[in-house]
């Protein structure tokens, strides 16, 4: 049915919010303090018509907004979109019982996002269809171009559509992920698992045509004909294919400083959930470091650049598993800092032995202020305080904000010394 909404606020996916006869009401694209008219099922609302815009209802700068599935929040004039940012993590932090300083939110997209997830589907007559999902389906929505990607992934969209025309006789759902390296594109192919040897040469030759840095297929190259670094502090890393790394070029830059100075003149820190060495790297400068990561191919990249890296201090490094088998109380000892930046899950696990633990700094980095909330929680009832949550949007026009937080403690017992670093 039909029915005038008055949107009250922007939810965590950044729909607005009504109150309906049965509950709230969650509309797409409508935006606090308007009047709208919806089509309504069930929380679900379907924006038919703005009745009475918001004063801060700006032009989308993208003409595929609504259409496209990218982009969830893109006509809120800045100074309140910032705010709604920054409040999800004040919110999250809140309904967690936990009290902290929210720093203002820093703008971090740069010149935009270096990786890019393109999907292919093909239609009725085998062809394939390259682009992103459109809004709220599972239909490809094409497109030429996207604003809120850097310049170096200007190619990557006409590679992918290239290499899913080579793979359209397999007739399977394919995703595309291109990354933007100091040495070209970086393609990771997957969902058409293991290829004939005709089509993996063809695949070859595609990425010869394109000069392509890498392609792979599901994370194990075909043919890497440069090595797609990264420059990560002084050093420069070669990762393995689809292995993690922030967003955008100045949203890393940002996340780690904020780490740096939090850590300070810290001596011996550790890296956990490290990845490629985003902090680890440039900790390296002036610490001697440990780094932790379940992904062994992401960690042994890191080093590598780690070692070829001019002056810095002692990198060392083992691939854990820290959901499972977090570093134990008695371990952290050895260290003056621990900086740790785990996957959307968070970190129970680890943030219950850091509780226990008498490091005098903690740094934690995540993309999910919920999960980051619970683990704060643990650490404050181990005596830690939480001294400022700083938010950091390198996910320009959609609901996912970063954060870092920086945790002290003061020193109740003398260190025991478990030579991680030794």
């Amino acid at each position: 049915m039909n029915a005038r909404l008055d949107i009250e606020k922007l939810g965590a996916r950044g729909e607005g919010v009504s109150f309906g006869p049965n509950g709230l009401i969650f509309t797409p694209f409508a935006l606090p303090g308007e009047t709208i008219l919806a089509e309504v099922d069930g929380e679900r609302g379907k924006l038919i018509e703005v009745l009475a815009p918001s004063p801060d209802r700006v032009r989308a700068p993208c003409p595929h907004f609504t259409q496209c599935g990218g982009c969830a929040v893109q006509t809120l004039a800045q100074p309140a979109y910032q705010a709604w940012k920054g409040g999800l993590v004040a919110d999250a932090l809140r309904n967690a019982g936990v009290s902290a300083k929210v720093a203002p939110l820093i703008p971090a997209w740069g010149a935009g996002r270096r990786r890019a997830t393109f999907h292919s589907r093909n239609d009725q007559r085998g062809k394939a269809h390259v682009g992103y999902m459109q809004a709220r389906s599972h239909r490809i929505f094409e497109l030429d171009a996207c604003p809120i990607l850097a310049p170096e992934l200007a190619g990557a969209l006409p590679a992918a559509r290239r290499v899913a025309e080579v793979l359209e006789s397999l007739e399977k759902p394919l995703d595309l992920v291109a990354t933007a390296s100091l040495n070209g594109l970086d393609l990771d192919i997957r969902g058409c698992g293991k290829l004939d040897f005709a089509l993996e040469q063809a695949v070859i030759a595609e990425a010869q045509a394109l000069d392509l840095a890498r392609i792979s297929n599901h994370g194990l190259p075909l043919v890497e004909r440069r090595a797609p670094e990264l420059a990560i502090g002084r050093a420069r890393v070669a990762p393995p294919p689809g292995a993690f790394l922030q967003a955008t070029a100045a949203g890393e830059e940002i996340l780690a400083q904020l780490v740096l100075d939090a850590v300070g003149a810290a001596k011996k820190t550790a890296d956990l959930f490290c990845g490629i060495g985003t902090f680890a790297l440039r900790l390296a400068e002036k610490a001697e470091v440990f780094c932790a990561e379940s992904d062994a191919a992401a960690l042994a990249a890191g080093l590598r650049g780690g070692r070829a890296a001019p002056g810095l201090r002692s990198l060392k490094g083992e691939a854990r598993d820290l959901f499972s088998r977090p570093l134990l109380s008695g371990e952290l000892e050895d260290f003056d800092a621990v900086v740790f930046d785990p996957p959307r899950a968070g970190a129970e696990a680890q943030a219950r032995e850091l509780a226990k633990s008498a490091v005098p700094i903690v740094v934690g980095v995540s993309c999910n202020a919920q999960t980051f909330a619970r683990d704060a929680k643990i650490l404050l009832d181990g005596g830690y305080k939480l001294e400022q949550v700083t938010p950091v949007d390198q996910f320009l026009f959609s609901p996912h904000v970063e954060l870092v937080g920086v945790f002290r403690k003061e020193a109740t017992k003398p260190a025991r010394r478990r030579r991680l670093l030794g």
